[in-house]
């Protein structure tokens, strides 16, 4: 997995495995791969996946089933999808309306811009 500089590899391997939950990769009460299993498949070290598992644990996207692992709770695509939307209405969005009043592209720009955008990743998958 690659890895950006702008936020830390546990929120980013969270990201990823909430990806997958979004996609339906991972689905309700199935059980995920074991911190073991996830370190190395993200190249981390295995703390560095426990602190990804402890932050979705927090939010109540996944459980722990002592002796057994770790599972995706019922209603954890409605709780990704609710913190990634106040995320993006609180903390991306006005970043970018800033920039573009900077730079003075208007709503229509940026309408054209993201029906630009859904032609041509309709397809992809995360």
């Amino acid at each position: 997995m690659n890895y950006s500089g702008n936020q830390s590899i546990f929120m980013q391997i969270a990201d990823r495995i909430c990806d997958r939950i979004l996609n339906g990769r991972y689905l309700p009460d199935s059980r995920i791969p074991s911190v073991r299993e996830l370190s190395m498949e993200m190249e981390v070290n295995p703390n560095t996946v426990m602190r990804s598992f402890e932050r979705m644990q927090q939010h109540g996207i996944i459980y722990n089933k002592r002796g057994i692992g770790y599972f995706i709770s019922p209603e954890a695509r409605e709780k990704i999808r609710d913190l990634r939307h106040f995320h993006l209405m609180d903390e991306v969005l006005p970043s970018v309306f800033k920039e573009m009043t900077l730079l003075g592209v208007g709503p229509d720009e940026l309408t054209k811009a993201f029906h630009t955008y859904l032609s041509t990743h309709k397809n992809e998958s995360l």
